[in-house]
């Protein structure tokens, strides 16, 4: 809420979704959860050292719209189909919400997710009473725990570095790289600086990192969000708000979620990215001499492969620079077109 407001930009925050995949497979370390928590609060530290590296920014501010769009399209590619395959499984669970989407898409476009969204909250809570597995009253509330950090050299080599690499190469980057592509200048070091501070005030709590949101970014930064560009900041700091609701609503939340039928939520989901998988496209292919290094940052995006640890997103950017460097490169006896 404090960069949207202060830049007037749709900057969005996010928790490390890679962050937590890197953090599942990584099994027991030494020192317990007290030494991940430690390796947290480096990671903080690490972000925000990132933070005064201005040339860092720079770097980020040469990937073409072409490619950033073109790997934002491949990471929603996935979640763009939940809806398809999952009103397959279950149609009577899904279909309701889907309905709602359509009819609300001719009606009132803007209101038709958080309709949708509605509609799979009233699905749940008939699915939860027809199976009577209505959670208790104490699992509605969230009970924040306080961990005292351990600082150990396993946890330091086997969390920290490696959450910090996933986070800024799956996360800050592409998010910096997908705001440029809708014509917004990331501030990068009050971001770092204040995303890294953040990430140590919540490691004792169990936060593992605090970054740059891409996918939500996206939506905020849209011109669905508002067709006016300078208005879109309120966009992201209404997410902020929201964050503070379902931080209190927690644990309900949550609960909820998991006690929902196969597909209803990541069918919401996945309802509310098309409109931005559809813009993504179009901007990826918008220039005809660009479309082959934005196909393939495309499908590897899409892929969803990991490698050393580090998601799709970053290695989509890699291929897609890539190629388009080879292309453009001159050639012996051959004059380069652009």
């Amino acid at each position: 809420m404090l960069l949207a407001r202060r830049f007037r930009m749709p900057i969005t925050i996010a928790w490390s979704t890679p962050g937590a995949a890197l953090l599942a497979g990584s099994g027991a370390i030494s020192g317990g959860w007290s030494a991940a928590v430690g390796a947290f609060a480096v990671t903080g530290v690490l972000i925000m050292i990132t933070g005064l590296w201005p040339r860092l920014s720079e770097l980020i501010g040469r990937i073409p719209t072409s490619v950033a769009q073109a790997m934002l399209a491949g990471v929603l590619l996935p979640l763009c189909l939940e809806p398809i395959t999952a009103v397959v499984r279950q149609p009577l669970a899904v279909g309701p919400v889907l309905l709602c989407w359509l009819i609300m898409l001719k009606l009132a476009p803007r209101w038709a997710v958080p309709a949708s969204f509605a509609t799979a909250a009233v699905v749940i809570m008939i699915s939860l009473l027809d199976h009577g597995t209505m959670p208790s009253v104490s699992r509605l509330f969230p009970h924040p725990e306080l961990t005292l950090p351990h600082f150990g050299t396993p946890a330091m080599i086997g969390i920290a570095v490696p959450l910090y690499i996933v986070t800024m190469a799956s996360q800050n980057l592409p998010g910096v790289a997908v705001m440029r592509s809708y014509d917004y200048q990331v501030p990068w070091r009050p971001s770092m600086l204040i995303t890294g501070a953040s990430t140590i005030v919540a490691a004792p709590f169990g936060g593992h990192a605090i970054n740059l949101a891409a996918i939500s970014a996206a939506l905020a930064a849209a011109p669905e969000a508002d067709p006016n560009p300078n208005r879109r900041w309120v966009a992201a700091y209404s997410a902020g708000v929201s964050y503070l609701v379902l931080g209190l609503c927690s644990a309900a939340f949550a609960t909820l979620v998991t006690l929902a039928p196969a597909g209803v939520v990541a069918a919401v989901a996945g309802i509310a990215l098309i409109p931005t998988l559809a813009s993504s496209i179009a901007s990826a292919l918008e220039r005809a001499d660009e479309r082959l290094p934005a196909a393939i940052t495309f499908l590897v995006a899409a892929s969803g492969v990991t490698v050393l640890g580090i998601s799709s997103a970053f290695w989509a950017l890699v291929a897609g620079l890539l190629l388009r460097l080879l292309l453009r490169t001159r050639t012996p006896g051959r004059r380069r077109t652009s």
